[in-house]
Parts: C-alpha cells; structure tokens; sequence
C-alpha cells in the first residue's frame, strides 16, 4: 500500500470504485502514507441502507459517521464540535444526529441507515434531525482531497464522482481485538469480503492529473544574476498551502521538448551558498543553461531538505555531523528518503501548457514521478556540478542509495565520508 510519493496513477481504480459507490456498494479507503489511521468502509450516503450500516457495524465496528461538506453541515444547523486546522489529521466532527421521523431509538441498522439518508438530502434542514443522536457527521474540506488528503474527503470525492449527493456513509475499521486494523488485516477484509480497496493517494492522483488545482497569484520579469531575463509566475495551491514560482524564458508551446528543471529549495544551498550538497549549483547551471537556450522554465518548488523541512534538515545535518550519511539521517528521524511529491509540479507544468519536457535531472525518481501524473517527459539531459570536497560524500550516497545517475569518473570510490 503505497503513499502519495511514487504512486502508480490507475483510473480504472478510481472508475470502479465510484462505479461500486454508485451502484450501493461499499469500498475500503486507506491512507498508505498515514498507516497508523487505519482504514474505513465507505459508501454513497444517499444510497445507504441498513444491510448497509449493519455490515459497517458488524465488520467495521467503529463510529458510524457521514462525510458531509461544510455548506451542507451549515444548512441542516449542525455544529463543528472538533474543528481541524489546515494541517490536522484529526477529523472535524459536527455533534451527533438522529433523523426526526422514522426511528425508534436511532440506534439499530435500519434507524442509522433512515439518519444518514434523511440529512443527506438535497432538501434536508434543520428540521428534520434531532441532537444528540447515534450517526456522527464528519466535515469535510471545501476542495476535497486536492486540499485536505484525507479518509473523509476522498470518500465525498468518490462519491461526487460516482455522480451523487456530495455525502457519504463511512466507519472505522477496528480488528478482533478494538485496535484499528493495520494494513494485513485491511488487506484481508477487502479479500473476504470482495471489496474494492482504494489508497487515498489514488484519488489524489487522479484529481490532479484531470483537474488543475494551482493558481496563478503574482506575475512579473525578473533578472537573473545567472544571466537572462526569465517570466516568473508565482503558483498557490491548497494542497499544500506553500508558494511555488516557475521562472520562464522564450515560448514554451509547440511540439518541441521544453527543457525544465524543477528545483526543490534548499535554503543553505541555495541562498547560504553551503558546500555539504550541490544544489546551489545545480540551480545555477539550470538558470544558466536555459537562459542559453533561450526557451525553458525552472519550477522553484516549496520542499526544503526533500520534504522535511528547513527545521529536520538541520537537524539531519546533526546526524550527518555525528557519521550518517543523508538517508540515514532521514531515516533515523523517522522520515522516508525523500518525502517528495511531483502533483504540484505537474499541474505547474499542464497550466503551462507544455506537450514535451525535456528533464535537467539526475534523479530517476523525478521522471517517474512527473510520469505517474501525466506529464509526458520524452528526455532526461543530465544536469552534474563539479564535486567539492564537502560533498563528495553527499553525492555518492545520492548515487548508492537513491539511485540518481551521476557520473562515476567524478566521484570516485563509493561510499559518504564526513
């Protein structure tokens, strides 16, 4: 079960999921890159019955809650008990329902079924629930997962997709013993139960490989110190609140490959002018190169230390201070190699407009991950800087442990020294 870094695009399984919503199915949704969240069942809340709640209840065992979007929550009067902020993984739930009519004591399939189905209407108010009651009201981000990746939001995306009320039915998965069910046990459920098992970062891929999800928010000419004069657009999206800026020379249309290079900051490398890695000059060499050619853009993403941040990228140079090389110094902060996703720069580059990418890239990884979202890169042109002696090292590992494609002549026996 993977996580967003990397993932293999396949729409067929977004289609059969939401196929499955659609027909009165019920699918399993993970986070692969959150594992300890669990997983949950899920399905369309407007097609919700109580064979439906009571597989949930018998198979899930945990709350019987409903997605619903904020304009939809406000509209029947239900209060945000536990609200989210932008960065929260904790669900924002609303205070608990019961439909007004047609149960008895709310708590049996039949009457959390009748709730889910009763609120969720397009023409449900206030008037037509009672609180507290036995279903649980989940809010979810406005933007779904393209600005919250999470459980709730993915499953009111299916469902949209599946061409629905905006709403849908979900539980918590717990195992035999109360414990949320880790990934073998999710695995294993979907198996039995033949259930479409879908990881959040799926839906994530999909929506930003069909929609554009970036703005345009500043626009000027800039002069480079690195020679050239360059268009640079500055890019907001809400799937990670950060800024990005694509830095644009010539006319980018046309058939032709465009040259781009996309650049993660690095603060000390980029600015500091650090030797201990190599991207200040690789920043430099792109600018330079392009600016060259004449034609070709640098997409300046907002992802200091692989995706860790400015404040654990200095303390991995602690680590690497003490003898671990880079990825060991990931890792021993209980980060993956490189926490990197392409989506963004994706949607950067279709709002673009660019057909062909000729990649400045030394990092296989990029490539595969600008491919997953469909971007068509037909080139890979390497983009190498002289080895200094303080990183040496840095670019060996880069080599050894993260497979990028550097030029042994270069760098020598293999292995980081401090």
């Amino acid at each position: 079960m993977e996580g967003y870094a990397g993932v293999t695009l396949t729409s067929d399984k977004v289609g059969a999921a939401a196929a499955a919503l659609k027909g009165g199915d019920i699918v399993l949704l993970y986070d692969g890159l959150h594992p300890d969240l669990g997983g949950y069942l899920c399905a369309s809340a407007r097609k919700t019955t109580p064979e439906t709640t009571n597989f949930m209840a018998t198979h899930g065992r945990g709350l019987i809650c409903i997605g619903m979007t904020e304009e939809k929550m406000a509209s029947i009067g239900i209060p945000v008990l536990v609200p989210s902020g932008p960065f929260s993984q904790r669900p924002a739930f609303g205070a608990s329902i019961e439909a007004k009519t047609g149960v008895t004591t709310g708590i049996s399939a039949a009457d959390r079924a009748r709730t889910i189905v009763v609120a969720t209407s397009p023409e449900a108010g206030p008037d037509d629930i009672v609180m507290p009651g036995h279903v649980f009201p989940i809010q979810v981000r406005e933007g779904g997962v393209v600005a919250a990746p999470g459980i709730p939001e993915a499953s009111v995306d299916l469902v949209a997709m599946a061409g629905d009320e905006p709403s849908s039915a979900l539980c918590a998965i717990l195992d035999e013993h109360g414990e949320l069910a880790d990934p073998d046990a999710l695995a294993a459920l979907a198996q039995t139960h033949d259930l479409i098992a879908i990881d959040v970062a799926t839906v994530v891929a999909y929506r930003l490989r069909h929609e554009l999800a970036v703005v345009r928010v500043a626009e000027r000419e800039i002069e480079s110190g690195y020679g050239g004069t360059f268009n640079a657009i500055v890019y907001r999206s809400p799937m990670d609140n950060h800024e990005h800026m694509a830095l644009i020379a010539g006319d980018l249309e046309g058939d032709e490959p465009v040259s781009v290079r996309v650049h993660s900051q690095c603060l000390t490398g980029d600015v500091f002018g650090s030797t201990r890695c190599d991207c200040g000059d690789q920043l430099a060499l792109a600018l330079r190169r392009i600016s060259e050619e004449g034609r070709g853009v640098l997409i300046y993403m907002h992802q200091e230390g692989r995706g860790i941040g400015l404040a654990n990228k200095m303390r991995a140079y602690e680590l690497q201070d003490c003898g671990r090389d880079t990825v060991e110094a990931n890792l021993e902060l209980g980060f993956k190699e490189d926490l990197r996703d392409y989506g963004i720069t994706a949607q950067i580059i279709k709002d673009l407009r660019i057909a062909a990418v000729r990649l400045l890239t030394n990092n296989p990884q990029k490539l595969e991950g600008l491919r997953s979202y469909g971007v068509n890169v037909v080139e890979r042109s390497p983009i190498e800087a002289s080895p200094r002696s303080d990183n040496i090292g840095y670019l060996r590992t880069k080599r050894e442990k993260l497979g990028h494609l550097l030029d042994d002549t270069n760098l020598g026996e293999k292995g980081e020294v401090s």
